[in-house]
Order: C-alpha cells, then structure tokens, then sequence
C-alpha cells in the first residue's frame, strides 16, 4: 500500500494523446473510494451537504478523465450501506445530489458512449432516485467504450452474505452441488458478476481502510492511498496515480521468474 501527501501537479489541460500513459499498461479497472467531502466542508466553514455537492463536480472531472485515458470500467463508492445512518436530512441531500446528477449526466454519458450500472442493494433508494437511476441505465445500455459502475447502498459484508445464501439455497434446491463451489461460481453470485476484478483501488482523504468496499474483488488490486480530500481531487492526480500504477510490478503471489515463465508459456 502506497500512501502519498497533498502535492500540486501541473494544471494544463491534456488530451488522450498528451496524458503520458503507456496504454499497454493501462488498469482496465479503478475502483475509488471517494472520501473527504465532510471535511472539505467543514474546514471551509460550510455545510456538509456543500461538500458533496462539490465532490459532485470531481466525479464529472474523473469520469471524463477515465473516458479520455481509455479506463475501461471505473467504480465509485458513492454511497455505502453504513450511510444510511447518517442524519436523515444529509441522506435526504445525498438522494437527492444522486437523483440531479443522473439526471444531468444522462446526454454526456450518451455522447461519450458510457454505459451505467449499479452495484448494491438498490431496493433501498428512494423510488424515485430509483426510477432515474434504471431510466439512466436503460438508456445508456448499448453504450460500449467505458463502464461506469456506481455502488450503491453498498455493503462488501452484505454482499457476501448475500452471495452464500444464493449458493446455499442453490444447493438446497439442488441446482448446485456443494463440491462444485468454486471461486468463478462465487463471483457469479457477486454484484459484480461478469465484471473484472478491480487493477488498482484509490482512496482519498488519507484514511487507512477500505471500509467495507469490494471485499471479494479486491483482493489482488494494487492500492493507492492519497490525503487529497474528495473535492480537491484532480485529473492531474489521478494521471499521476495511473502513472505510479503503471511503475509497479504486479506478482499475484508469485515471484519473478515465475512471471516471466508464465509469459513465456503463453506465448
């Protein structure tokens, strides 16, 4: 786990062609923990509903980036099941922050050929940022040059859970046999069925934790954690992150030469 300070990174704009990435290093998959909109807030003396209205923007900013940079898949934590627990007119004010941006984003997810989904126990949200929510994936569904995966009421325990009982009751009925459980049937019973493990997890607000986020699925990703908060995260950090990603060298348990005999198998 890397961890980084606050820095200031060069603000030019770039295009795909000028953002310095090696494509064949690219992650096909970020997962991020946006964190830090609270405090943002109250270290500006504002209210907390302030913050996230401005984490709002840097999610355009870093979906538009992932799209440039050629990302295929980004997950955003964007409302967790412990959430529900917060003071009801905050979760009021995020319902209704997540129902607007839908709303809003629906022609730019369109022009950029951006496909929408959503992980979590959705049932919860209130029928009418439902309702958007499903409009926006429907519309969005042929959509095949990124997907962009929202969690949603999202718990990695209660999915987990949710998974052995599916199995379990499977099994029960006699659909699954027992011996056959293997970690592919796992993740077919995940939220995130069909959809390849994250490559690299980034949190900001510098805390360490993962807070109940992709349990399963993280489990070989590459971690990056900044002390950014949410808000003041930007498409020049996250370039510099992808780069930092693009520096590592990935091993899945196995050592060096294992690697390069495996590459050389395979080719």
């Amino acid at each position: 786990m890397q961890t980084k300070k606050k820095r200031s990174l060069n603000s030019n704009p770039s295009s795909s062609d000028g953002l310095d990435l090696d494509p064949a290093r690219l992650p096909h998959h970020v997962a991020i923990i946006m964190d830090g909109n609270g405090r943002w807030a109250t270290r500006r003396l504002l209210n907390r509903i302030n913050g996230h209205q401005q984490g709002a923007d840097t999610v355009r900013t870093i979906i538009r980036t992932s799209r440039e940079a050629g990302i295929s898949i980004l997950t955003l934590y964007a409302f967790s099941t412990e959430n529900w627990e917060r003071p009801q007119i905050e979760v009021n004010a995020l319902m209704d922050l997540l129902k607007k941006f839908l709303k809003s984003e629906q022609q730019e997810l369109m022009d950029n050929h951006i496909r929408l989904n959503a992980i979590g126990q959705i049932n919860r949200l209130p029928d009418d940022v439902r309702q958007t929510l499903h409009e926006t994936m429907t519309l969005t569904r042929e959509n095949n040059a990124m997907l962009l995966n929202l969690a949603l009421s999202y718990g990695g325990r209660s999915e987990i859970v949710k998974m052995v009982r599916d199995i379990a009751r499977k099994s029960v009925q006699g659909e699954i046999d027992p011996e056959s459980i293997t970690s592919e049937c796992i993740q077919e019973h995940l939220y995130t069925r069909g959809i390849p493990d994250p490559d690299l997890l980034i949190r900001t607000s510098g805390e360490m934790r993962i807070s109940n986020f992709l349990l399963w699925q993280i489990a070989y990703a590459e971690i990056y954690i900044t002390e950014t908060l949410w808000p003041d995260f930007s498409k020049d950090e996250f370039i510099q992150i992808i780069k930092d990603y693009q520096q590592r060298d990935r091993r899945f348990g196995k050592i060096n030469s294992q690697r390069r005999s495996l590459k050389v198998r395979e080719h």
